[in-house]
């Protein structure tokens, strides 16, 4: 999808909308103005030459064609905004568009004309259709984003903008029971600023608000089936944060690059590393390095689980794991100004249930209805407090912190450097096909 179409599509209202389908016929070289005009005027030349001597009374009555009648049903064309038009009605054939194919470098270059491997692709790619409906989505949504997003906006109004944009294009708006384990929101909106660098989101009453000179980071998910395309990006509103950015951008684009069946952890780590702490940015007077943060990490994404077991470095080390045939990645980078390296603070608003979480006996009752709500809610996918907020629980959180220290739920608290420093981040998803590797999130934008 190109930038400045969907820009202009994308920022069209819903009245628009109805408004171009009403002229379609006209954009189309057919109107019915012209219908009528030009078969007025075909028929008074046939019907001249025929009555000449004849008298008026036995002319034959004009007859008129019919006017076309618009399709029954027909739907919106474009994408509203904010984004409210569910994604299905835009690609009525149910097929989304690709990500951007890469072809496998060195000894696996051969896959892309190997035919063993093209239809190894072919028998198993049920799933490709669903990453690429999450994908679709994020960019619609994303891009909306970028373009309204302003300073002077608070971190709640941010988030649920961007939440309630994804689960109207997923057609899934999650308050009826496990409905948003059909699709939605992968995870929580990420909304991190300056210093910090992750899993920060608004809780209720937050009252924080965007201010010009903020770096922040917005990072979310979408899901269908549980097939999570996690993407993020960072908006800054000053010039002076550019080079920042576009160290990190740089980094992350080097990792997509290496990435690729049988490619060691080590050594994307390492090309990470090379490429975004070739960059400094001068802030205020002062120059800085950027430096990786070396304890954030890439990772392996599965079914319903955004962490899966492998993670993706982003500096050198000795990890000697192979990425494989059939997997997804999420490629993510982060630059900081300051020590690249965070700690937990600030409060917690991410939560997860635990794949492997033990069965035991819970002797709190909010904490099992608690658990119950999650399960058939969430499953295994990331959530909030403000979606337990939505889903009308109340006083639950003693039950939470009681699953927290049961192990049945993990906590995510935010993550971050020192104060004073500022940190980017860009994120993208990956699919190592048999025969190709897809970015799937990779956008016009980033």
């Amino acid at each position: 999808m190109s930038a400045k179409a969907t820009e202009g599509l994308q920022s069209l209202s819903i009245g628009d909308e109805k408004t171009i389908i009403g002229k379609s016929n006209g954009v189309n070289g057919f109107s019915e103005k012209d219908n009528v005009d030009h078969d007025d005027s075909d028929d008074d030349k046939e019907e001249g030459a025929l009555a000449e001597g004849v008298p008026e009374g036995a002319k034959k009555r004009k007859k008129r064609k019919p006017k076309k009648k618009k399709a029954a049903g027909a739907g919106p064309k474009t994408q509203s905004s904010p984004p409210r038009v569910i994604l299905s009605s835009l690609f009525p054939n149910g097929q989304y568009p690709e990500g951007e194919l890469q072809e496998y470098r060195n000894e696996n270059n051969y896959r892309t004309t190997s035919e063993e491997k093209r239809h190894l692709d072919r028998m198993n790619n049920d799933f490709l259709n669903e990453y690429r409906h999450g994908a679709e989505i994020h960019r619609q949504v994303r891009q909306w984003a970028q373009r309204n997003v302003k300073p002077g906006q608070t971190l709640t109004e941010i988030a649920e903008g961007i939440e309630d944009s994804v689960r109207a294009l997923t057609g899934h708006p999650g308050l009826e029971e496990g409905d948003n384990i059909k699709g939605g929101m992968g995870f929580p909106t990420g909304l991190n600023i300056n210093h910090c660098a992750a899993h920060y989101s608004p809780n209720a009453g937050n009252k924080m608000v965007l201010q010009k000179g903020d770096v922040m980071k917005v990072d979310f998910g979408v899901h269908m089936n549980g097939r999570i395309v996690d993407s993020a990006w960072t908006m800054t509103f000053d010039p002076v944060y550019d080079n920042l950015l576009a160290a990190v951008k740089d980094g992350t684009n080097t990792g997509i690059r290496e990435a690729g069946i049988d490619v060691r952890m080590s050594d994307i780590g390492a090309a990470i590393q090379e490429a975004m702490e070739s960059y400094e940015v001068e802030i205020g007077g002062q120059t800085f390095p950027v430096k990786c943060i070396r304890n954030l990490n890439g990772h392996s994404i599965h079914q319903y689980s955004i962490h899966g077991d492998k993670s993706v470095p982003i500096v050198k080390g000795g990890d000697q794991t192979k990425m494989e045939e059939g997997e997804t990645f999420a490629i993510e980078t982060f630059g900081s100004t300051g020590k690249g390296y965070v700690r937990d603070d600030m409060e917690t608003s991410h939560y997860a249930k635990r794949a492997d979480a033990p069965n035991v006996s819970l002797r709190i009752s909010s904490a099992r209805i608690l658990l119950n709500t999650i399960t058939k809610n969430f499953g295994t996918l990331p959530f909030c407090r403000r979606y337990l907020d939505r889903l009308g629980q109340d006083k639950y959180l003693l039950g939470l912190n009681n699953l927290v220290s049961s192990g049945i739920i993990e906590a995510y608290p935010p993550l971050c450097d020192i104060k004073g420093s500022y940190t980017a981040q860009f994120e993208h998803t990956i699919l190592l096909r048999p025969n190709i590797k897809e970015v799937i999130s990779r956008g016009d934008d980033y």
